[in-house]
């Protein structure tokens, strides 16, 4: 039934893609990796010692398929070496036609932890931004699989393309986002053990993209905080609530 689901929402959104696809699409991809001090995710302290963070992806107009994985580089989970979790998310994206400004999204995230003991599952999420001052968009994610729950994250961004130059041709950038997460008392109870609808995280972000040649390179931070004083009291993952993290980011795309 879990992968009968699955394929229903591929097929679908294969199907509405030739209608987004425009004449001129080109094939594009995309490799990165991050180094963070931490692996924070939805508020959740995954690992509280530094990771490394690979990831690719290919692209085809609006459609994006990706490939994200996360490496312990100490032995604090047991997996020092190992990646602790594989992501295969495939997307659509693009602008709501008869819309302005407003865009979407539509994709599933299959995830997978091996090498630990959380079973594999899948989420499905929507996504709509608007382009007006701070980008405001929102995501439902639905897991499908495990948890049966719901998480939803409502964020803003900013970005500026030139803040400063290191020298020529090297332009230092900044992004800046924030979001705000809600989960559902069923996905609340699979992750957390608490019963009932809760506000979850507020998350913070700094980026400064640099150029180097056909590179961008990230410094980044990082700031994340529990809402739900009984999220905060079920110590699911036995460190702190409140969680600030470094790191170093490079991608290139062509």
């Amino acid at each position: 039934m879990k992968k009968s689901i699955t394929m229903a929402m591929v097929v679908a959104m294969l199907a509405a893609a030739p209608a987004a696809l425009a004449e001129d699409a080109t094939l594009g991809f995309s490799m990165g990796a991050d180094y963070l001090s931490k692996y924070i995710w939805r508020g959740q302290n995954l690992s509280d010692d530094p990771v490394f963070q690979p990831s690719v992806g290919v692209t085809y107009g609006p459609l994006s398929l990706s490939l994200w994985g996360n490496m312990d580089t100490t032995n604090i989970n047991g997996n020092s070496g190992d990646f602790s979790e594989l992501d295969t998310t495939l997307s659509l994206a693009g602008d709501v036609p008869g819309l302005e400004g407003v865009g979407y999204s539509l994709g599933a995230i299959y995830y997978d932890f091996p090498g630990t003991a959380y079973p594999d599952t899948t989420e499905a999420y929507a996504g709509v931004s608007l382009a007006l001052p701070l980008n405001p968009s929102l995501t439902v994610y639905r897991d499908i699989d495990e948890a049966k729950g719901t998480y939803y994250a409502l964020g803003v961004s900013h970005s500026i393309e030139n803040v400063a130059e290191i020298a020529a041709d090297m332009p230092v950038g900044m992004s800046l986002g924030a979001s705000v997460g809600y989960g559902n008392s069923a996905y609340n109870k699979y992750y957390w053990g608490v019963d009932g609808n809760k506000a979850q995280d507020f998350t913070v972000t700094l980026g400064l993209p640099t150029t180097v040649g056909s590179w961008t390179i990230t410094p980044k931070m990082g700031y994340s905080t529990l809402l739900s004083s009984d999220l905060r009291d079920s110590d699911a993952y036995g460190t702190s609530s409140d969680n600030f993290y470094i790191g170093i980011g490079a991608s290139i795309s062509f």
